[in-house]
């Protein structure tokens, strides 16, 4: 099974930029780039921060690009968000029983469940007992492999602005899924704005670059802002099978000369 993860788009109304880029015109070239060169994927993943500032201009922007996908898409919600404003563009995704923007569905390879991790008034994250509940009913349901997708992540990673805005409920929810850790096979989410891979408590996770601008690679451990630049876009896509998840980094937006190296090798041996 092939899949894409997409996530951060921050996508804004009136074909304006963001931080000296435009993040629709991004996201039409990150849309091009998946139909033409991954139309086999099973679906696309979309792990929040669809727009930057949640207003219904920014989501009808989103949408004239998202809907151009030739496969199905998954979308989540993220700090950027605006719940409400999302419901308007996007009234058939799937929401509990409390409102939060999260469900579960089936795949070949395993069960994967979307969370909502938004929390109101502040850019960190939160998964109350109410979503907790809900995820641990997910979790019991699916008694196969797991996929898991969430926004926030649920550990800190070293950039001392966005460990500030990480899931701040992470304690109670690693409780909820540490008795089915074996059967997490990955664990896939965005708000970094940065590509980094790992394991967490035996879980492994990837995260992608943002679609318009990324947090710079910065580990000061005093800093108090979060530092940007516009590294080049980027998305992810996911091979799963019953033995291995890899998830590689695409970097769409790349038109470096591409070549064969072994044609190379043959024309001078010493390379």
């Amino acid at each position: 099974m092939k899949f894409i993860h997409l996530t951060d788009t921050h996508v804004i109304g009136g074909d304006r930029l963001l931080y000296g880029a435009n993040p629709a015109r991004r996201l039409a070239r990150a849309v091009d780039s998946i139909n033409a060169e991954h139309g086999d994927a099973a679906f696309v993943m979309l792990t929040g921060d669809m727009t930057h500032w949640g207003d219904p201009e920014a989501y009808a922007a989103f949408r004239a690009q998202i809907t151009r996908l030739t496969m199905p898409v998954h979308l989540m919600v993220g700090n950027h968000d605006d719940t409400a404003a999302f419901a308007t563009h996007f009234p058939d995704v799937p929401r509990d029983d409390n409102g939060f923007v999260q469900y579960a569905f089936d795949t070949p390879h395993g069960c994967a469940i979307c969370l909502d991790t938004k929390q109101p008034g502040t850019h960190a994250g939160g998964y109350c007992a109410a979503r907790r509940e809900w995820l641990a009913a997910e979790l019991a349901r699916a008694t196969g492999p797991v996929l898991l997708f969430m926004h926030h992540p649920p550990f800190p990673v070293g950039i001392k602005s966005m460990d500030e805005i990480m899931l701040q409920d992470a304690g109670a929810f690693h409780e909820v899924i540490a008795p089915h850790r074996s059967r997490i096979r990955h664990l896939f989410f965005g708000h970094l704005h940065r590509a980094v891979f790992g394991n967490w408590c035996g879980i492994s996770f990837s995260c992608m670059r943002g679609l318009n601008h990324q947090v710079a690679f910065d580990l000061t451990p005093d800093r108090t802002d979060i530092p940007g630049n516009l590294e080049a876009p980027a998305y992810g896509v996911a091979l799963v099978n019953e033995e291995t998840v890899a998830v590689h980094l695409h970097d769409f937006t790349d038109d470096s000369p591409r070549f064969s190296l072994q044609a190379l090798e043959r024309m001078d041996p010493v390379l």
